[in-house]
């Protein structure tokens, strides 16, 4: 395999050679061949320099790289994100370096994406490629997508999660916590909330609440974008709200979730960031949890698709 910015192959660099050799002028030569004088006379050196074996691919690789990131700092930052588990962003502020060098350094060294990992254990459980392709509305409020993350319950002292899989302390048949979460599709702003089924009655005043703050921080519902899920579907009480806010209903194509995608790839982020993010010893303890994480997430937290600004940058916040 050729040097991919090199005109011609190893072989080809021998004819140049064998036609000037046999008296030919060089521009000749390097014009049927369709590369410059310069180039033939560079080959031409050498050959003459080195002899056949200097026709061969270099590495372009520079003898020395006096910027180059420290091995110490670069070994610094496997080990973060090892511990940690988190983004380019998140790590260049941690360590001190932009968010280029980090990237660069994890796949120099092969680290796998985050989304490849277990949110848990960290273990590699994922594989495929992520999509290029986004798309997103043009402003705040234009398009709000809503969705529902059944967790299980947690038992009084803590699960499995904290003690390991035992059936004493499983908490198997105590139920489910119904995350409903709502995402801003311009500025990604968050809100969610722990409650305790899907009928369309909570569906409705989910939304109602989501809607009063999306508005207070400038971004007025327009669109509610949702799954075909029969609490959205037929709920006379959602279709009330809707109607409240003078909001259109768009529904997703069935058994398409990834047309919902930017409520699913939160429903990831919270689970990450939030629900597993460390062994919780009640429910009532994740629960609590919920608000100050959706604050950072919110006012904080860098964002990869909004150039490392936090959610709140890109919402038009009401004036005084």
């Amino acid at each position: 395999m050729s040097h991919r910015n090199a005109r011609l192959t190893a072989a080809g660099r021998r004819i140049v050679i064998d036609r000037v050799l046999s008296g030919r002028p060089v521009a000749h030569v390097a014009k049927e061949m369709g590369i410059s004088r310069t180039c033939a006379h560079r080959w031409l050196k050498r050959y003459r320099t080195h002899g056949w074996e200097g026709l061969q691919d270099r590495g372009s690789r520079p003898k020395s790289c006096p910027h180059a990131t420290a091995p110490a700092v670069a070994a610094d930052i496997l080990a973060q994100r090892l511990a940690h588990r988190e983004g380019p962003m998140d790590l260049g502020r941690r360590c001190g370096v932009s968010p280029r060098t980090v990237s660069r350094i994890l796949a120099r060294a092969g680290m796998p994406k985050l989304w490849e990992l277990d949110p848990v254990t960290g273990q590699r459980i994922r594989a495929g490629r992520a999509t290029e392709h986004r798309y997103e509305r043009a402003t705040a409020g234009e398009l709000v997508h809503i969705d529902v993350k059944k967790l299980g319950c947690i038992p009084d002292g803590g699960g499995w999660r904290a003690h390991g899989r035992s059936e004493a302390v499983r908490g198997r048949g105590i139920g489910f916590d119904y995350v409903h979460v709502a995402v801003d599709d311009y500025s990604r702003l968050a809100y969610a909330e722990v409650l305790t089924d899907e009928k369309g009655s909570t569906c409705a005043g989910f939304l109602s609440r989501a809607a009063a703050f999306m508005a207070a921080h400038g971004a007025p519902v327009q669109r509610v974008m949702t799954d075909n899920a029969f609490a959205y579907r037929l709920s006379a009480d959602f279709q009330k709200v809707l109607s409240a806010l003078d909001a259109k209903h768009i529904l997703i194509k069935p058994r398409s979730p990834w047309q919902n995608g930017k409520a699913e790839r939160f429903n990831r982020t919270l689970q990450e960031g939030w629900a597993y993010r460390q062994p919780f010893t009640s429910n009532q303890n994740r629960t609590d949890a919920l608000e100050p994480w959706l604050n950072f997430y919110n006012n904080h937290r860098p964002h990869g698709s909004l150039g490392g600004k936090p959610p709140i940058s890109r919402c038009n916040q009401p004036t005084d």
